[in-house]
């Protein structure tokens, strides 16, 4: 009788668990063509421009994770490949990994898609204060050292700080310009946050960026 129930169990955890594993995966998400004739002129989001610790957890259209990853570090001249924010001899070393309640992305700007990492809701790793993990999205900026061969360790460490710096002052204009509330934050448990998103031994973490809409 036993070995008749163990039998039975595993026959039903056989059906179960690859149906669960399945719920679980997430899918690879096309992001929408950027409206770049919308926002406010660059002089008021200049004056509009500042950080925000309060979010409400009402998740962000598409078309505004769109805009916002094209403004971050967007293709803007399609013939050269040439982005919307700089970088250190092009190399384009920082990749923006996308915390969403559902599971982690990494933004591909030549095929301007969101591509799957890993499911589950990370964004209470993406830093150490209580309001990340309701926030509908928290940006990972992560340099590829891989990228940077050619320099030395200090170079690269340098660079890709002020890399970093373009594209997350390029979410805050956008912020400012639609509404947003953002803030980068340095607060966080790299090697923690690092461990969960699998990173290899030469990406390293800079900065996190939460982006939402403003609490009421």
């Amino acid at each position: 009788m036993k070995v008749k129930s163990i039998l039975v169990i595993s026959f039903i955890l056989a059906l179960v668990l690859p149906a669960l594993a399945f719920s679980q995966e997430i899918k690879p998400i096309k992001l929408l063509a950027p409206r770049t004739e919308s926002g406010k002129p660059l002089m008021q989001t200049l004056k509009e421009r500042k950080s925000a610790r309060e979010f409400s957890s009402e998740d962000l259209p598409l078309q505004i994770i769109s805009d916002l990853l094209w403004a971050a570090c967007g293709i803007n001249r399609a013939d050269i490949g040439g982005r919307t924010a700089p970088s250190a001899m092009n190399v384009q070393e920082i990749d923006i990994y996308v915390v969403k309640a559902e599971g982690l992305y990494v933004f591909d700007p030549k095929a301007n898609i969101l591509v799957p990492v890993a499911a589950g809701d990370l964004r209470g790793l993406t830093g150490k204060q209580p309001f990340v993990k309701d926030a509908p999205v928290n940006f990972i900026y992560v340099a590829d050292l891989a990228k940077m061969s050619k320099m030395s360790g200090d170079d690269a460490d340098f660079y890709a700080a002020t890399d970093t710096g373009f594209i997350s002052q390029n979410v805050y204009l956008y912020c400012a310009s639609e509404g947003l509330a953002t803030v980068v934050r340095g607060l966080i448990n790299k090697p923690a946050l690092a461990q969960a998103m699998k990173l290899r031994p030469d990406q390293k973490i800079i900065l996190v960026q939460t982006v939402g809409y403003p609490k009421k």
